[in-house]
């Protein structure tokens, strides 16, 4: 019979985090009686009174960074715009695009007679897509708005607190959030508040690559980013070992919370929650996280979006998105074949069987659902996502729309030369190029050998933790979607100070370091983990502190006075339920000024809107007066606005102008010097928003120019039209 040495019990922890880390088990002795000797147990007491301060410290620091922050991004947002200097209808106006059509449904909650009614004109909402009645809750991400005028309503802020500024400090509290969920997130990977007070840092003086919130308030990632770095942190702390039962499950309630209110405030949802799914796959695929917990957060992430679905309405797209699919294809094949047997050439083979079956599955289930549901909402983002990476051209109008912003292109080497004057590309890169070659050995050491128990990996000589090992994977994965598609580098950057810092702060990191070059000690260790990161925090105090401060302090005020004679021309002049038309942006904010009912506008994720919104734009476009007019009133406009800036639009390059991209969809040849596909026409009619300025009567008799500034020109539809004709062809007998 064999005998082994009892295994001491792991100190009580949470998150991994243990209070009795620094306690050795020869720190208490045992008295023969049974006792404790209290000159032992003395040292105790400083030790773990050291610890308490320690924790409370890095939390309080933590909350302060923070703070700081949201001061910050609050600052530099009143300074930009002199906003507390504005008239209401100049505030609104700042909300640009699809800001102003969020904060539109906040305001219309407020103005409502009462909350019933509010919720009662938002599911059944006639004035934002004119002659359709639809579920503004089921179709957009605007459950936040909606809490914050409940909030606003029912608590006694309204003598202190404009509606505006409760809105906005949201927001920025928001953005402390996000900070401290980053500080926390590197914290539990490195076991160092210096690696939080260090990714904060970072956070902060990268802003222009980290955050846009200080001019797109509203936006729907300013909402839901906070939540998911809140999400990633708690997906750190529940891959952590020492974890007991209990706190996994709290851990995991905490995970599910914030995948919940990620996704309910964000339309994107799915496809990062698909990026996350791969990521969780791969973890499992090379055994780097238990059976258990890969189940747990694949059941945690399908919860998450059954419920937004049942919040929103029973909302289509989420049934049939890909992330939904993927988790139940993998659920599912997982629970018939398991990888995690065999030596390494047939597990290999194993699990590119086990691939190639929950990819099917996927795509199979995905086309069965969007069938089954009619579903085409989503459809123009394959297109996209097809003619960006050269599957075919195309001359759908809706791709091309996407594939002309800059937001949409590929990241601009530009960003590394900022990342890299902050000096977080360098331990960046260095730490993902080490724990890439580790994970490698650590996948072909645990494929090589499945019959290893979780102690003997823990054991053996390069080992990689699973929290780790996950951020490893996410900073991959969002690291390429980032390089891919410009806006989605803000689910990167954020998360890649944390990462950096735990580089710089890590203990496994910098003892393989000292291993390699012969010169491993704890103390060395101890003296290099905490004296760097002081190093680099002072460094970048003394190079970027009067950066920042002179940033805040700049000057400057908001001047649109074309848009707010415009508005304000609206709001006096035309009848509250008259219908406008015209681009998306500035239908948005129409509908957050004035109230008026418009015929599309920004959120584009419905088919039938799309195709409005593509019939619309004919206004800029080579049609005759009688085709746009037809379009027009057929989507019951009362009202056209023209903008000079997209008429003669000069910020896009020729092909990507919106008046070039009309000009390809209906087949004719683009204005200006350039080549053309040969089979491209020459179009029959001029351009409508260039000709119809002329006042010739084939315009006139059918458009009538109400309004008039630099920037705008507003027509109203005539009703007459088939007296109009009658009477330009009586005017040609003449």
């Amino acid at each position: 019979m064999g005998v082994r040495k009892r295994r001491t019990s792991k100190p009580e922890s949470f998150c991994g985090v243990s209070r009795g880390e620094a306690i050795s088990e020869s720190s208490v002795t045992k008295r023969s009686d049974g006792g404790e000797n209290a000159r032992d147990v003395l040292p105790l007491v400083p030790v773990l009174c050291g610890q308490d301060v320690a924790m409370a410290a890095g939390v309080i620091l933590a909350v302060l960074i923070g703070s700081f922050h949201s001061w910050c991004v609050h600052s530099i947002h009143e300074n930009l715009l002199w906003f507390s200097n504005l008239e209401e209808v100049e505030r609104e106006i700042s909300f640009r695009t699809e800001c102003g059509l969020y904060y539109s449904y906040y305001k219309q909650m407020l103005q409502a007679p009462s909350i019933q009614q509010g919720l009662y004109e938002l599911i059944n909402d006639n004035a934002t897509e004119s002659r359709r009645t639809i579920n503004l809750l089921q179709r957009m991400n605007i459950y936040q708005e909606v809490l914050l005028s409940i909030l606003y309503r029912v608590l006694p802020i309204q003598e202190y607190l404009d509606p505006v500024y409760f809105y906005i400090y949201t927001v920025f509290a928001l953005q402390a959030v996000y900070v401290i969920a980053l500080y926390i997130t590197s914290w539990l990977l490195s076991g160092s508040w210096l690696a939080g007070a260090l990714s904060a840092t970072w956070y902060i003086i990268n802003r222009v690559d980290t955050t846009r919130v200080e001019f797109t308030i509203s936006l729907r990632e300013n909402w839901s980013l906070p939540f998911f770095a809140l999400q990633v942190a708690a997906i750190t702390c529940y891959l952590r070992p020492q974890l007991k039962p209990l706190q996994q499950k709290v851990v995991l309630w905490l995970v599910f919370l914030s995948s919940l209110c990620f996704c309910l405030t964000w339309q994107f949802n799915q496809f990062i929650l698909l990026v996350q799914a791969l990521i969780i796959f791969g973890l499992d695929c090379f055994d780097l996280i238990s059976p258990e917990q890969v189940t747990s957060l694949y059941l945690v992430q399908a919860t998450s979006l059954l419920a937004v679905w049942a919040l929103q309405f029973c909302n289509p797209m989420i049934l049939g998105s890909l992330a939904l699919s993927f988790i139940v294809s993998a659920l599912f094949v997982r629970h018939f074949q398991d990888v995690r047997t065999g030596r390494l050439l047939p597990r290999l083979g194993k699990m590119l069987l086990h691939s190639l079956l929950v990819l099917s599955l996927t795509l199979v289930l995905n086309y069965v659902t969007k069938n089954a549901l009619r579903l085409r909402s989503d459809e123009h983002i394959f297109k996209f996502i097809k003619a960006k990476f050269g599957l075919g051209s195309t001359r759908d109008f809706d791709a091309n729309l996407y594939l002309c912003e800059e937001a949409f292109g590929l990241l601009p080497l530009d960003t590394f030369e900022r990342l890299a004057g902050t000096l977080i590309v360098y331990p960046y890169l260095c730490t993902l190029s080490v724990l890439l070659l580790m994970l490698l050995i650590v996948v072909l050491g645990n494929l090589s050998n499945s019959s290893r128990t979780h102690l003997q990996k823990e054991e053996q000589t390069i080992s990689i933790r699973p929290d780790v090992a996950y951020n490893l994977l996410h900073t991959v994965f969002f690291g390429l979607l980032a390089l891919s598609t410009m806006r989605m580098k803000y689910l990167w950057t954020g998360h890649m100070c944390a990462f950096a810092a735990y580089g710089i702060c890590g203990k496994e990191l910098w003892g393989l370091y000292l291993k390699v070059i012969h010169c491993h000690s704890q103390t060395k260790i101890k003296l290099i983990r905490y004296t760097v990161p002081i190093v680099v925090l002072a460094f970048l105090y003394y190079k970027f502190w009067p950066k920042l401060m002179e940033e805040i302090s700049e000057l400057r005020e908001f001047y649109d006075p074309d848009t707010v004679e415009l508005m304000t021309w609206i709001s006096s002049k035309t009848s509250k339920k008259a219908v406008f038309a015209g681009s998306m942006q500035l239908l948005a904010g129409i509908k957050l000024c004035t109230g008026r009912v418009l015929t599309n506008h920004p959120h584009y994720e419905d088919r039938a809107l799309r195709e409005r919104t593509r019939q619309v734009y004919q206004v800029y476009a080579r049609q005759s007066p009688e085709d746009v007019h037809r379009i027009l009133r057929s989507a019951g406009a009362d009202y056209v606005v023209l903008e000079d800036s997209i008429c003669y639009e000069r910020r896009h390059s020729r092909g990507c102008r919106l008046r070039d991209l009309l000009d390809v969809a209906n087949g004719h040849i683009m204005d200006g010097p350039g080549d053309n596909d040969p089979d491209l026409v020459p179009a029959p009619h001029p351009r409508f928003c260039e000709d119809i300025k002329q006042d010739i009567p084939a315009f006139t008799s059918l458009f009538s120019r109400v309004f008039k500034n630099k920037t705008f020109h507003v027509y109203k539809l005539k009703k007459g039209k088939k007296r109009a004709r009658a009477g330009r062809a009586g005017e040609v007998d003449a």
